[in-house]
């Protein structure tokens, strides 16, 4: 019987290139950019999710583990979730995973997906993978290669080698990395392949080539899972073992580097979406060209990404631009310069710009709240607590809150009292009590909160209990 595959699936990136709507808080793979409504990660998830394959191993950052967990539930996949206590590249995350599948079995397969890639056949995907599992249980460390389309500057290549390994498939010459326009010509000239990161391994053959030629990274993995402790649906990895690994990707600390490498050249359809003119490129467009979203209005436009979160947008008489409004940003770009956007959020954050990483809207493991406005002494915010959603037990040292209802049911402590507020009417909470607030119906409930005092900054809340084990 062969054995199921094993989905490791990198979930921890920023993806700054499509900036202002993905940023740090809430990054491009749990966003629903994809023309199904689902997130790349929930299309990533449901590719894996077949008889061919075992439970996923998802790798993602610790501020992002109740929104993996929540958008799994919603499209009914189940994972083990692990949670990196911060970024180092990607071989720390392969060498943690490989240890983790090798616990479960011997001789299986290992598929390394990253969550943010678009998939146009997905028939085609599974022929690919299934192929690539193979030879990676008979000790092959596969690449996915994908058959250029255009000299594409945004992808790093891979030479195939001349050692045949299958039909499709060779051994690896070498990596490039990305290039200039003119050498991309070349390289689609001399059948070079885009790299996309994805690979297929047995966990055995991936930890041994760690021990050559990563042993550093491989000692810290190895550390991390063995301390490693459950939160909850999570584990969290040990965070002074985890930390004490190379940051290095696993291209240079070992695909570069094994002698048992290979690619198999593969025509799926496929984009890692990592800026908005490939995000344009793979969506529906209208006959001029463009793809409009959201609130929208385009004359004598052609070739361009518009979309609009909220307010009314309208674009006049241009040619191949990026437009994108949302609730506190706006970006105006060619479609030429869309890479460069990676830059300009460089910028702005060296500027010190809230903006840059932080989205007004802020997700949390209840629900979500967005600020509406701010001043000296005061701050008023949306927030909508889901169905069962129960805040902290918390208090303020600086500041007293007004909450008022206006859709669903609050169950609101304050002290010792517990109150069910109703739409329409508002709870006061004084300096200084505890309190909580808990939506017990089946609808969102949605309030406003003023708060008013000498600080209304996030971190005056002093948690005494959380059923999400938050500090």
């Amino acid at each position: 019987m062969v054995q199921a595959i094993t989905p490791i699936i990198m979930a921890g990136g920023a993806g700054s290139r499509l900036w202002p709507v993905s940023r740090d808080s809430m990054p491009k793979q749990f966003i629903p950019l994809l023309d199904d409504g689902h997130s790349a990660f929930q299309a990533t998830m449901l590719r894996v999710s077949g008889a061919d394959f075992d439970r996923p191993i998802v790798i993602t950052n610790n501020d992002f583990r109740f929104i993996a967990a929540e958008q799994l539930a919603v499209i009914g996949c189940d994972a083990e979730i692990v949670l990196e206590p911060q970024r180092r590249d990607s071989a720390a995350a392969v060498a943690v995973g490989a240890l983790l599948a090798e616990r479960r079995s011997a001789g299986g397969a290992c598929l390394l997906l990253a969550s943010d890639h678009v998939i146009g056949d997905e028939a085609g995907f599974g022929v690919a993978v299934r192929k690539v599992a193979g030879m990676a249980s008979s000790g092959r460390i596969m690449t996915l290669g994908i058959t250029p389309d255009h000299p594409s500057t945004a992808y790093g290549y891979i030479q195939p080698g001349d050692i045949e390994l299958d039909i499709g498939a060779h051994s690896i010459a070498r990596f490039v990395e990305k290039p200039d326009r003119k050498t991309a010509e070349t390289y689609i000239t001399e059948g070079y392949l885009w790299n996309s990161g994805n690979f297929a391994f047995s966990a055995e053959t991936m930890v041994g080539e760690l021990q050559s030629y990563a042993p550093e990274v491989l000692e810290s993995a190895r550390r991390a899972v063995e301390k490693a402790v459950r939160d909850l649906d999570f584990i969290r990895l040990d965070e002074a073992a985890f930390a004490s690994s190379p940051t290095i990707s696993i291209d240079y600390a070992v695909m570069e580097r094994t002698k048992l490498g290979g690619v198999l050249a593969a025509e799926f359809g496929w984009s890692d979406i990592g800026s908005w003119d490939s995000l344009h490129a793979v969506k529906n467009r209208d006959a001029n060209g463009n793809r409009l979203e959201g609130d929208v209005v385009a004359i004598d436009t052609h070739d361009s990404f518009v979309r609009s979160e909220e307010a009314l947008t309208a674009v006049v008489g241009l040619d191949g631009v990026v437009v994108v409004t949302t609730h506190d940003a706006v970006l105006v770009s060619s479609m030429k310069a869309a890479p460069k956007v990676k830059t300009l959020v460089a910028e702005l954050k060296k500027a010190g710009r809230r903006e840059a990483g932080e989205h007004l809207r802020i997700h949390r493991p209840w629900g979500w709240y967005q600020r509406i406005d701010i001043g000296d002494r005061f701050q008023v915010k949306h927030i909508c607590v889901k169905p069962g959603g129960r805040l902290s037990l918390q208090r303020h040292h600086h500041r007293a809150e007004h909450w008022v209802v206006v859709h669903g049911t609050a169950e609101v402590t304050i002290d010792e009292a517990v109150q069910f507020y109703h739409e329409n009417e508002a709870a006061y909470l004084p300096i200084g009590c505890v309190h909580r607030l808990h939506n017990p119906g089946k609808i969102d409930l949605k309030l406003i909160e003023v708060q008013v005092g000498s600080y209304t900054g996030e971190d005056d809340i002093v948690r005494i209990e959380d059923v999400y084990a938050r500090s």
